[in-house]
């Protein structure tokens, strides 16, 4: 990817200040490490230490690119985090800061899968995971609540809401389609689109020329180094096609994630879960527990939804190698095109963001990925309160968990201490089920 380009830094403001690599380095590696609260806390400590503390980048600019990242399937805060860094040093710049976001992150989730899958039969650790099973439905319900507030604010976006909850929990399309339909309707329906059309700033020859040479470059590196992981395996034979199959999944994964993790949660479970079986129902809530606990972007959980797909069908690997590549390869396929598209747009971000036929595409999009959010919160609910799938298996110490750990979440308890309630709930059941 060409460094050079685009001079990012000719463009800043002189009333922001610009730092070392070095000095920049250390402060993406602290984020890395500090970065809880999801989304929108990620995105508020990005603002407060490069916008508010250090005026590394000025507000109007940081408020553009968080639109330019809305637009882009995959994490927004880690993406924001990626553009920021390019806006400081160019592409070395966007891949330390974007990497080092959810590095940390990935590292420590990588542990805790590996505890989940070889001690998740533990009394204590058991006990520990049933109590954090329902505090995840609750969290998916309470982000519902959020984004409906936030996203729904028309007839036409209800609609398109209401819609995709049916398609995901009654007929189960897959989310891609509901998705690719969505932005559809809103790219040619005009109720969807937010004001008029943008004046197109006109550029010479030699600049189209210069920009295109740029994209050309960047793509060319973003899909060889997609490539790499795809052809060793398939040198590797018949003993790396399963992972073959998951880097490949994961990999188109990656380019549908709109509307935030949770979006793409109910594809991935759907997919990873009924179809591929890579994994239980149950394994699948407890990945999302341990994902709630760590840094980063939430999307870290696919990484464990990887490795357990390698623990549960090692072939001819042993358990821990074959989770670990698992890992690794989901971890690669579901950042690399987030950095890639960030790095091949963030150039244009002023552009992109005043097209009101992509606003109007978008606000569909992120209506029907709320509305297949809602249905991935009904499966959760529905697998927690009635654990074997049968209507007189009810589980009244879960109900109770669940609408607890709901009550903390709308009155913005942090989630730390809403996950160690239910945790410490899980264990008190423990004992008093013996």
């Amino acid at each position: 990817m060409d460094a050079s380009s685009s001079s990012p830094c000719e463009t800043r403001s002189l009333e922001t200040a610009r730092p070392s690599f070095g000095e920049a380095l250390l402060v993406w590696l602290k984020i890395g490490f500090i970065s809880f609260g999801g989304p929108a806390g990620q995105i508020a400590l990005l603002h407060r230490e490069v916008v508010e503390h250090r005026r590394w980048i000025e507000e109007k600019r940081f408020a553009s690119a968080l639109s330019f990242c809305t637009f882009l399937p995959g994490p927004e805060a880690q993406q924001l985090a990626t553009y920021i860094g390019w806006s400081l040093h160019g592409i070395r710049g966007g891949l330390a800061s974007g990497i080092l976001f959810f590095l940390p992150a990935a590292i420590l989730l990588l542990i805790l899968s590996y505890l989940r899958a070889a001690h998740g039969d533990l009394k204590l650790v058991a006990s520990v995971l049933y109590g954090l099973r329902p505090v995840v439905a609750a969290i998916v319900v309470d982000a519902v609540l959020g984004m409906v507030a936030k996203r729904i604010t028309s007839r036409g976006r209800k609609v398109v809401a209401l819609l995709a909850f049916l398609l995901a929990l009654v007929f189960r399309v897959p989310f891609p389609w509901i998705i690719a339909a969505a932005g559809t309707l809103g790219v040619i329906l005009p109720v969807f689109r937010p004001g008029s059309e943008a004046p197109v700033e006109a550029r010479s020859p030699s600049r189209w020329k210069s920009e295109a040479v740029r994209l050309a470059r960047v793509l060319t590196v973003g899909v060889g180094l997609g490539l790499v992981p795809w052809l060793a395996l398939g040198s590797a034979g018949e003993a790396a096609s399963f992972f073959r199959d998951v880097y490949a999944f994961f990999i188109q994964a990656a380019l549908v994630t709109f509307g935030g993790a949770y979006a793409v949660l109910g594809y991935v479970t759907t997919a990873a879960v009924s179809k591929f079986h890579w994994l239980s129902r149950v394994e699948m809530m407890d990945g999302l527990a341990l994902a709630e606990t760590t840094p980063g972007p939430l999307i870290i959980v696919l990484e464990y939804v990887g490795f357990m797909a390698g623990w549960n069908s090692p072939g001819g690997w042993s358990r821990g190698g074959a989770g670990t590549l698992g890992a690794l390869l989901t971890t690669y396929a579901t950042f690399l095109p987030s950095l890639t598209l960030v790095l091949l747009g963030a150039p244009y971000v002023e552009r992109i963001t005043s097209i009101p036929r992509l606003g109007g595409g978008l606000a569909a999009i992120m209506a029907a990925a709320t509305g297949a959010i809602a249905s991935l919160g009904v499966d959760l609910s529905v697998a927690v309160l009635f654990p074997r799938g049968a209507v007189n298996r009810f589980d009244p110490m879960a109900l109770l968990i669940l609408a607890a750990a709901l009550v903390g979440l709308r009155a913005r308890l942090s989630l730390g201490v809403v996950l160690s309630v239910g945790a410490l709930l899980g264990v008190l059941h423990s004992f008093i089920a013996r």
